[in-house]
């Protein structure tokens, strides 16, 4: 892929990240492969199959691309989207088959949600193995003999995600806004937009400041506290954006006073298009990270629990779990849980266990079992259906 279409790629889908874009599937050759090549897979998202190709330039391989509904990975798979069907369907039809001589096809780890191994396997008879989480991170990965580091395991948000899913809120926000106020407040759409971009780059570039908070409130829950919800007692999630709204609030209000500008009207009109920013951009604020469910999500409630007598420390667990919640001992041939706090519940590990030994347990005690995570996937507001 040129440079300026790699760009003009980014740009678009970055702006508009929040809607489907996607490619064509089917298989793509990368470099001269080989009949030992890797074989790679992953979902028809547009941003990702660029980004893989980019990653992998230099890289002798072939690239097979499932129908994902133009959605990424961790997305799709978890909503029921990029489904063992999809990943069957294009094992079969692009003649991969007869390109190599081995049997082993390399996933995204994130497809771990909704993408079941054994299945996948027993239709076809090709090997699911789990790639890193990140694409940057393939080159490494094939080079070590397909060996994945903890590190390549595990999800991370670094400031350049961050400044992407800054972009994704406020260029829509500020394009919806900007058309909402043309018929009656021109004047105030280039500083409503102002507001718009400031508050995304704050909530999102200054996620680190916060994040160690958020962190406590979640690994609370996961102990049995509960969340009061209050939002000027609890400075979780939702006590984010109005900090910001506040802060906003007094620096207008400072410096009207200085310029002599100061009005009730003048609080009243930028306190409200204020406030609406902030509740828009707050609205799914840890949902928007790839370290926290969302906050509209049901499951973020839900805790991540181990039948020890079932677990016989097969490590499927820790192999798809983003976030490290598992650690294995060999020699006792069990799991634990010692990063429970960080559980996402995004149900990887209880979707690759062959022995059912997980599965969550809400604040109330009832049980959400295996078979239940791999039947029923996730819609957007975290309800199954």
């Amino acid at each position: 892929m040129s440079t300026v279409r790699y760009v003009w790629t980014t740009v678009v889908q970055t702006l508009f990240r929040f809607l489907p874009f996607p490619t064509r599937t089917g298989l793509v050759r990368l470099g001269r492969p080989g009949r030992d090549a890797p074989v790679l897979l992953t979902g028809n998202f547009g941003l990702t199959v660029a980004r893989l190709r980019r990653s992998l330039r230099g890289q002798d391989a072939y690239l097979l691309v499932a129908n994902s509904r133009g959605i990424n990975v961790w997305c799709a798979a978890t909503g029921g989207l990029f489904t063992n069907h999809d990943v069957v369907s294009v094992l079969k039809t692009s003649g991969i088959d007869r390109l190599v001589d081995h049997r082993n096809v390399i996933l995204p780890q994130l497809a771990a949600t909704g993408i079941e191994g054994p299945v996948v396997r027993r239709k076809t008879g090709w090997r699911v193995v789990w790639g890193p989480v990140h694409a940057d991170d393939i080159p490494a990965y094939l080079e070590h003999d397909h060996t994945a580091t903890p590190a390549m395991h595990t999800v991370r948000f670094p400031w350049p995600a961050r400044l992407e899913m800054a972009i994704a809120w406020a260029f829509p926000i500020s394009l919806l806004g900007a058309l909402a106020l043309l018929p009656f407040w021109r004047a105030g759409i280039l500083p409503v937009a102002a507001i718009v971009w400031a508050f995304a780059l704050a909530l999102f570039l200054g996620f680190p400041l916060y994040e160690r908070r958020l962190h406590r409130q979640r690994g609370g829950k996961q102990r049995g506290g509960k969340h009061r919800g209050f939002i000027f007692f609890d400075f979780g999630e939702r006590a984010v954006p109005l900090v910001a709204w506040l802060l906003f609030m007094a620096l207008l209000a400072a410096a009207a006073g200085l310029a002599g500008t100061l009005s009730a009207g003048l609080l009243l009109r930028w306190g409200i298009a204020g406030a609406i920013v902030v509740l828009i951009l707050g609205l799914d604020l840890t949902g928007s990270t790839p370290t926290y469910k969302s906050g509209l999500h049901e499951d973020r409630l839900l805790a991540i629990r181990l039948d020890d007598d079932a677990c016989t420390g097969a490590a499927f667990c820790e192999d798809v779990c983003p976030v490290r919640v598992f650690v294995v001992d060999h020699d006792r041939r069990k799991a634990t849980l010692p990063g429970a706090a960080n559980c996402v519940q995004c149900g990887a590990c209880i979707v690759q266990c062959p022995f059912d030994a997980l599965y969550f347990k809400s604040p109330s005690g009832a049980i959400i079992p295996p078979d239940t995570i791999r039947r029923y996937k996730l819609n957007l507001l975290g309800r199954r259906a």
